[in-house]
């Protein structure tokens, strides 16, 4: 099986828009949508959500990716939690059906004509959110409350199951669900509450579903989320994470993985290049090589095998200094992986 290529989703704004200007723009489109009504109607949204949203999906699109986040350019955690406040001031934890959405979704669905028209095929959309743990870690802490999770669980529910959208021109491909405190801190509870929690998180139909981590430490325990398809964790800048889970133990839980080949701790990156005297590097210089990428991809995939449905950089690239840097990260890891699919 031919492993397919995505990115995990954030992504820096053009440098012409201005953060606070987006972020209003961002709420605005969001309440607009859940009135009915067109944020492409209005100026100041069009100016500071819609055109850069459109814009850097296209900047996606235009590297090859198989199948392509949207542009997560909001904070990721805001995302929802902004909802989630709202509704935890009415005294629940559950957001509302009809304000479950994600305005890229919404967005992106509907130009979805003229960006399949103008790239001559059907979008094959990956959407990305933060996961029951995380929102619970955040807001609650580390103590357990059956009813507080179950009712977060219940909200990423909604707003996953609401990105999937299967069209003439659009198809949700994936949802993944990140969970980078994962494994790292965790909540004071029993494994079994883990996984049915995440079970029902994962309770939508139509799309693959994955499980993003930052570190593979408790991966194994994901195994057993009946309704999960993909575990997916970072390799290129955490190498060890790939001897804590084997292809037979993939086998045996009938599930596959995404394994992340292209380095994107910026920071980390930047500090080393520092180190080295280069105080005004080059997109070259941030970047891994080709060779680097297509080395570690072919580690996984030896690896793995066949339950290695996707892969591609290890996690987002919204802390990236620019667009054309964060582009050209993109297409260097699907060159690396085409050129060896070429090759076998």
């Amino acid at each position: 099986m031919e492993t397919l290529v995505d990115d995990v989703g954030s992504f820096p704004l053009p440098k012409i828009i201005k953060r606070e200007e987006f972020n209003q723009a961002y709420r605005l489109a969001r309440e607009a949508y859940a009135k009915g009504n067109a944020p492409h109607q209005d100026q100041f949204m069009e100016k500071n959500f819609c055109q850069p949203t459109i814009d850097s999906f296209k900047i996606k699109l235009s590297t090859g990716l198989d199948v392509v986040n949207y542009p997560q350019q909001y904070d990721g955690m805001c995302q929802i939690s902004d909802l989630l406040h709202q509704a935890m001031e009415k005294g629940t934890f559950t957001v509302e059906e009809n304000q479950a959405f994600l305005p890229e979704v919404r967005l992106i669905t509907e130009e979805a004509r003229n960006l399949s028209e103008e790239t001559g095929n059907k979008i094959r959309l990956r959407v990305s959110l933060f996961g029951p743990m995380e929102y619970y870690l955040t807001e609650i802490g580390t103590a357990y409350y059956p009813d507080v999770l179950e009712n977060i669980t219940e909200t990423i529910r909604r707003f996953a199951k609401n990105s999937v959208v299967n069209e003439k021109y659009i198809k949700t491909e994936a949802v993944s669900i990140d969970e980078p405190s994962f494994g790292y801190q965790d909540i004071n509870t029993e494994k079994d509450s883990i996984i049915q929690n995440l079970e029902k998180a994962f309770n939508f139909q139509n799309a693959t579903k994955q499980i993003h981590l930052h570190s593979a430490t408790r991966l194994p325990d994901l195994l057993n989320v009946k309704n999960l398809d993909v575990v997916s964790f970072e390799y290129a800048a955490s190498p060890k994470n790939i001897e804590g889970i084997s292809r037979a133990m993939l086998e045996r839980a009938n599930k596959q993985i995404r394994v992340g080949i292209t380095r994107t701790d910026i920071d980390t990156i930047l500090s080393e290049i520092y180190d080295e005297g280069i105080t005004n590097p080059t997109t070259e210089q941030l970047v891994d090589t080709e060779d680097e990428i297509a080395r570690r991809y072919m580690t996984a995939k030896q690896k793995f095998g066949d339950r290695m449905t996707f892969t591609g950089p290890d996690c987002g690239l919204g802390g990236w200094p620019t667009q054309e840097a964060a582009k050209t990260l993109l297409k260097k890891t699907v060159n690396a992986v085409r050129k060896i699919h070429s090759t076998q």
